[in-house]
């Protein structure tokens, strides 16, 4: 259940901006009464400047009016500077705790991929758009309809009457056009997921023919999105249609009307009246004409709210955690149950075992055992549905995890890379100390990679590691893993990518870290890693299989083919 307070951090973050609005709001007032200049210049040009035939008054008003339009000018762009503002302090306020959220949906598995950025965005574009002044100029119209009623009964009835008839437009327009654009909105979502899913394997595509193959299926997909956001666009260009319509043809009847009242008398004889009619009409319906032919913008920010507003909720923000020393190692796992999150089925259960500062576990078990996922529970990615896992007897989940995690090394098996420099890749992007990028890069033996580079550590690699082999980029990320001297270290076959020279540099790696007292934790298939680990860890079907010091599992692994482990020349499949 969500809190009333996660419920509303959306609103929250909107009231914050108030006092731009309500300026705003208030600089639309004077615009709109501004934008009467025109007609007060005629009205005066006509009743003073004809009859008195007086070229001075004529210079005056003139310049009077123009004043009046830069003054005009200037409250419009300072209305615009505010909303502008506003767009900002938005993305201020909510930029981080978005981006946040966006992670943790990632982490959660839930399909939303960038959609949180992009629903800022458009609430931030919403702000400052022309949709936006239009619901600010929508009030004035009111006053202008009143003084039409103050002029004349009838005239204000028909302008009343044509307003109420765009308003059922809009009503019709929003009803026809918001099931096809959220439907669409979630197609675009869709095509854009599965095409940046499919990009990341361009090679693998090319090189298997595939490409023709995907790129038809993210056409369907694009196609469904082309025909929804076609059918929105086509209600909506039939409600921007009638309102123009409506728009144009109220001002001759206006004009009609306010003739025939006054030659009955009903009006000034001077025309006046009639002619600031015909004007004000148009003024009263033109913030209704534009605010329909902006729906689409307007329903677009409403789903955008509505979608960020909802997982905001859904996905209250981290508590920072405890604030704890570091950590010297000692992990305990305590009857820990574990489901991929967004999921009902377990993945893990019940396992217990306990590693003291300095050990080295090895988890074997065949595929889909279950291995990845404790490596992602250990670290606490994957929160635990019930059980614990413990650093010095603190749970992982609950600990400050800005504090953590520069005490603990993580190798995933996607050990993707980040566009940027080799150094800053090692460092994490953080503040990089020569000394430790040094440190780790020796103990995983990068020399002759760093070597090759022409500008070291300073040397570009490009998105994911592009200008880099597979077992150089395993070796960065192996690196970045042990940047800083962590205490605990969580490997997730970290060999996979590696050769012989590979395999033997790791060894020496994981003897150096026993060296240190580090505690490590190594999923692997292969056998050349034994010498430096002190206990094994056997898992089949997310069970704990067998759990001791690694003579003993060995020996008891024993006649046992299924469970064996496989020499370097042939590794087993990784996974779980």
């Amino acid at each position: 259940m969500t809190s009333p307070a996660a419920a509303s951090e959306l609103r929250h973050a909107t009231l914050a901006l108030r006092r731009f609005f309500v300026r705003a709001l208030l600089f639309s007032v004077c615009i709109n009464l501004l934008a009467l200049t025109p007609t007060l210049y005629m009205l005066e040009v006509y009743g003073r400047v004809i009859f008195s035939r007086n070229a001075t008054t004529l210079l005056m008003l003139t310049l009077l009016a123009i004043a009046l339009y830069a003054l005009m000018e200037l409250i419009d762009w300072v209305r615009q500077r505010l909303l502008q503002l506003a767009s900002t302090s938005l993305d201020e306020f909510l930029a981080e705790r978005v981006f946040n959220t966006a992670f943790e949906a990632r982490l959660r598995n839930l399909p939303v991929g960038m959609a949180p950025l992009s629903d800022l965005r458009s609430l931030r574009g919403f702000i400052a758009s022309p949709a936006s002044t239009a619901l600010m100029d929508a009030p004035i119209s009111l006053l202008f309809m009143l003084i039409i009623f103050i002029l004349s009964v009838p005239l204000g009835v028909l302008v009343l009457v044509a307003a109420l008839a765009m308003l059922a437009i809009g009503y019709f327009t929003e009803r026809k056009t918001r099931v096809p654009l959220s439907e669409a909105q979630r197609l675009a979502m869709e095509a854009q997921r599965y095409a940046a899913t499919t990009l990341k394997n361009a090679q693998v595509m090319t090189a298997m023919g595939m490409t023709g193959n995907i790129q038809r299926r993210w056409q369907e997909r694009q196609q469904q999105f082309l025909g929804k956001q076609a059918e929105a666009s086509e209600y909506a260009g039939v409600g921007s249609a009638a309102t123009r319509f409506i728009l144009v043809t109220i001002s001759s009847a206006v004009l009609g009307l306010a003739c025939w009242l006054t030659l009955v008398g009903e009006l000034d004889a001077h025309g006046s009246s009639m002619i600031v009619a015909w004007i004000l009409a148009a003024r009263t319906l033109a913030p209704l004409q534009q605010l329909i032919g902006q729906w689409l913008s307007v329903l677009a920010a409403r789903a955008a709210y509505s979608r960020l507003d909802n997982l905001l909720a859904n996905l209250p923000e981290r508590e920072a955690g405890m604030p704890l020393p570091p950590p010297s190692g000692a992990l305990s796992v305590e009857a820990l149950v574990v489901a991929a999150p967004g999921s009902q089925t377990t993945i893990l259960r019940g396992l217990n075992f306990k590693l003291e500062p300095g050990q080295t576990l090895a988890v074997i078990g065949p595929s889909a055992s279950g291995k990845s996922t404790l490596a992602r529970a250990l670290v606490g990615l994957w929160p635990a549905a019930s059980g614990a896992v413990r650093l010095d007897g603190s749970d992982v989940e609950r600990w400050n995890k800005e504090e953590l995690g520069p005490h603990i090394g993580y190798l995933p098996q996607d050990n993707e890379l980040f566009d940027g420099t080799l150094g800053e890749n090692i460092a994490r992007f953080g503040d990089s100390d020569p000394d430790k990028l040094q440190a780790s890069s020796e103990l995983v033996g990068l020399g002759e990679l760093l070597e090759s580079l022409p500008d070291g550590f300073a040397s570009l690699i490009g998105a994911a590691g592009g200008v880099l082999s597979g077992g150089q980029r395993q070796r960065v990320a192996l690196a970045r893993a042990l940047y800083g001297d962590p205490h605990f270290v969580v490997l997730d076959e970290p060999n996979s990518s590696l050769d012989e020279a590979g395999d033997r540099a790791l060894l020496q790696t994981l003897l150096q870290l026993k060296a240190r007292k580090v505690t490590v934790v190594i999923i692997t298939q292969r056998i050349n890693v034994l010498p430096a680990v002190d206990c094994i860890l056997l898992l089949q079907d997310g069970k704990q299989q067998l759990f001791g010091p690694r003579d003993e599992v060995l020996a008891a692994l024993a006649g046992k083919p299924p469970a064996k482990l496989a020499p370097p020349a042939m590794p087993l499949a990784p996974g779980g």
